[in-house]
């Protein structure tokens, strides 16, 4: 059994989570363990595409970002499941493994879909997390 599981997901795209939060909420329940569900705002890269925002544009964004994630841990996980939420700011799979590495995740769970041509121009986030984690890691593949 894990002690802690993790669950990273995309909250404008289903897909990341549909088939991944269902088998981390049942790890989460089976070990009596603490689910963390965590979701990453990526930043702007260079500091010039910031300056095209409003000041305070930033933290807005992410205030209001964690009360979609809220909302979306109220409607997704049953009632009984230890369930933590955390917005992360930054390079997404950077996030999520440090977000692991600072609340003692033993496992993380990630949904994955077919590879498209967008998954090659971006990068695919759960290979890198699969790559460089210390945790066990279970992608999940969708069904896309």
């Amino acid at each position: 059994m894990f002690k802690s599981v993790l669950l990273p997901i995309d909250l404008s795209a289903e897909n990341s989570w549909s088939r991944a939060a269902p088998v981390a909420i049942k790890m989460a329940q089976d070990g009596n363990a603490p689910l963390h569900v965590v979701t990453v705002v990526p930043d702007f890269g260079m500091s010039v595409v910031g300056s095209y925002f409003e000041p305070g544009f930033e933290k807005e964004a992410l205030h209001r970002i964690g009360e979609a994630l809220g909302e979306w841990v109220s409607a997704n996980v049953p009632e009984g499941v230890e369930v933590h939420a955390h917005v992360l700011h930054g390079r997404i799979y950077d996030e999520i493994l440090t977000a692991a590495e600072k609340l003692g995740i033993d496992a993380i769970v990630m949904g994955s879909h077919q590879p498209g041509l967008k998954d090659y121009l971006l990068g695919p986030n759960a290979a890198s997390v699969v790559r460089h984690a210390k945790q066990s890691v279970f992608v999940v593949r969708g069904g896309d």
